[in-house]
């Protein structure tokens, strides 16, 4: 299954972390941004390419230290159709070198709807009479708060095209818990919808025996991070939230299982922006510093799990 896919990459980095590729024109480094506007004038195209050039470079120094990048659709999108544009670039690159993509959509829909998304993002559409992959991404983020209708579509890709889903389950945001920490009975609803990740999965478990689905929980909540993994043996987490929002390693650690496996942590702005952070470091030097900030998350993430 895909998540296997995954968690080999994990083992051979000995990095249980995806990058998330969320630029904004203010990350990429003003000699990329002039060059581009000498080229382009001052335009969407321009602002796109500069986005892609940051994104490659940085993708080359990490491809093998790092298993995965995380890249977020609605920071593409904000550039219109030429952002969409890099974001199947930046997949298509990525993958080239190996890397595991996951893109952060949160889709949510039902019937025909969830179908074009997961066609779009993880699937293929006939064109002419020839099958063609539009994004092509390992794995999606999705809301499962519509429920099975929501989700069923996706399943269908995922066991025919080898992919994953990663379905919210308890968010790292503040407010999380408006919803997320209400009671069906006695279980809080993240922990419903975890249950019901375990049971979309359940006919797609793989060899390290993790599904085709995985959750979506929070490194700034570390007890629940830990209940889940207890309550949801089969599903895979995608743990946003560490570093900038507040989550420690230390709490984190919880989300993974005996072996070390069992959760991706995401880093972006930390990663992507390490350049502006480090004493008197070049601008032509940031993709060197996100590569050394990737490798400070390894070894600090690391240091409180047995990855075997």
């Amino acid at each position: 299954m895909s998540f296997d896919r995954l968690i080999q990459k994990i083992k051979e980095t000995k990095n249980p972390s995806v990058v998330g590729l969320d630029p904004k024109l203010d990350y990429v480094p003003k000699y990329i941004c002039e060059k581009h506007f000498a080229e382009e004038g001052t335009t969407l195209r321009a602002a796109a390419n500069a986005i892609l050039e940051f994104n490659c470079a940085i993708i080359d120094v990490i491809y093998d230290i790092v298993p995965a990048i995380k890249p977020q659709a609605a920071y593409y999108e904000m550039y219109g159709w030429e952002g969409v544009r890099v974001l199947a670039e930046t997949i298509r690159y990525a993958q080239e070198k190996g890397m595991f993509v996951m893109t952060d959509g949160k889709r949510n829909d039902i019937g025909a709807t969830m179908e074009a998304y997961a066609a779009a993002h993880l699937g293929t559409v006939m064109v002419n009479g020839e099958e063609m992959e539009p994004f092509g991404a390992d794995a999606l983020t999705v809301n499962g708060y519509l429920g099975t209708d929501g989700i069923a579509p996706l399943m269908k890709i995922c066991k025919e095209k080898d992919k994953g889903i990663f379905v919210l389950a308890k968010t790292s945001n503040p407010s999380s818990g408006e919803l997320q920490d209400k009671c069906i009975g006695e279980t809080p609803i993240y922990a419903v919808m975890g249950d019901m990740c375990e049971a979309w999965g359940a006919d797609t478990i793989g060899e390290y025996g993790y599904s085709a689905v995985g959750a979506v929980v929070g490194a700034t909540y570390p007890e629940q991070l830990r209940e889940l993994r207890k309550r949801l043996p089969h599903t895979l987490f995608l743990v946003p939230g560490y570093g900038a929002q507040g989550g420690g390693a230390a709490g984190l650690a919880g989300a993974f299982d005996e072996n070390g496996l069992g959760a991706i942590v995401n880093s972006s702005r930390a990663i992507m922006c390490a350049y502006k952070k480090e004493e008197n470091c070049p601008e032509d030097q940031f993709a060197q510093a996100a590569r050394r900030e990737a490798l400070r998350m390894r070894d600090d993430i690391t240091a409180y799990i047995n990855l075997k």
